[in-house]
């Protein structure tokens, strides 16, 4: 809020009018002006006897109050930047792709891994023109293509992915989201996409670290079929807050995690030379001034009675 100004100032100088005009309305149905330099100030509320004293909230004041923030609003408050014009409007995705000899299983035709594969390829496909980024693990965690525009090359090296490749055997998943945190950073922020078939319960704990750490969305498509397997999966993927997309036999799967990663928060290091109209927020404030005036009897006259 230190850059906190209006865009069109010249309007705030239509307060003095509002001010002199709620000050001549004020003054005109006070019935009492009149005869103050005429009659004795203790005399006048006997000698008028059908003037009640003036509420504290008459319609009067709201409708002051309506004129200030309506001004306020024209002059177009505003604090921080639009986003850049030719910014992407897509978030960035880190894919973080588990390659152990598990992965190789069959039960998922034509296996685990290289349906994980296809699934994002197809994910690749949905979201053309957006940063995506590869993050392989076994034993240890690689990344293997930062984040880039062209999804064939993600596509590419995915499917020479195997893991007689990985240096060692294990699973150190932890260790890759923090790769994948570390590529979303540098391509602005984004989620990350987790296909995997199991989680080591050693490794628990780390992840739990990681996730002290990281606020990164995490989505997970397991690679495995209904069963124990998923269940245990799906334990995994709440002590860590990630949300778990069933594999599909047609592609909603894939179409829901492309809804769902192009809307997560993009970083804020692109910005426009526009500032962004705040103007508008107050319109509820001027919805909840006029709501009074729906009463029977709440008015402001506009003309002296006789």
């Amino acid at each position: 809020m230190s850059e906190f100004h209006f865009l069109r100032p010249w309007w705030l100088l239509a307060l003095v009018p509002c001010a002199l005009l709620w000050w001549a309305i004020w003054h005109r149905d006070d019935a009492m002006q009149v005869w103050r330099g005429v009659i004795a100030p203790h005399l006048l509320p006997f000698l008028l006897q059908g003037e009640e004293r003036k509420s504290r909230f008459a319609p009067l004041h709201l409708v002051a109050v309506g004129w200030a923030v309506s001004v306020i609003a024209l002059a177009g408050p505003t604090w921080q930047y639009e986003p850049a014009p030719f910014a992407d409007d897509t978030a960035a995705l880190a894919i973080v792709v588990k390659v152990t000899p598990s992965m190789l299983t069959e039960d998922v035709r034509p296996s685990r891994l290289a349906r994980s594969v296809q699934k994002m390829s197809d994910l690749l496909a949905l979201r053309k023109g957006a940063k995506t980024a590869l993050i392989a693990y076994a034993g240890t965690a690689h990344l293997v293509m930062p984040a880039t525009i062209d999804g064939e090359i993600i596509t590419t090296f995915a499917q020479s992915l195997d893991p007689k490749m990985m240096p060692s055997d294990g699973d150190v998943p932890a260790a890759a989201l923090k790769l994948a945190d570390q590529a979303l950073a540098k391509a602005g922020s984004g989620s990350i996409l987790w296909l995997t078939d199991s989680v080591a319960p050693e490794q628990n704990a780390a992840l739990a670290n990681w996730r002290k750490t990281s606020r990164t969305k995490v989505r997970i498509l397991p690679a495995v079929l209904p069963g124990e397997e998923l269940d245990a999966l799906s334990a995994a993927a709440r002590r860590i807050d990630a949300d778990i997309e069933r594999l599909a036999a047609d592609d909603s799967d894939v179409e829901s995690l492309a809804r769902a990663a192009k809307f997560v928060t993009t970083g804020g290091d692109q910005k426009s030379d526009r500032w962004k109209e705040s103007g508008y927020w107050l319109t509820p404030v001027l919805t909840v001034l006029l709501l009074p005036f729906y009463r029977r009897g709440w008015m402001i006259k506009t003309a002296n009675q006789s």
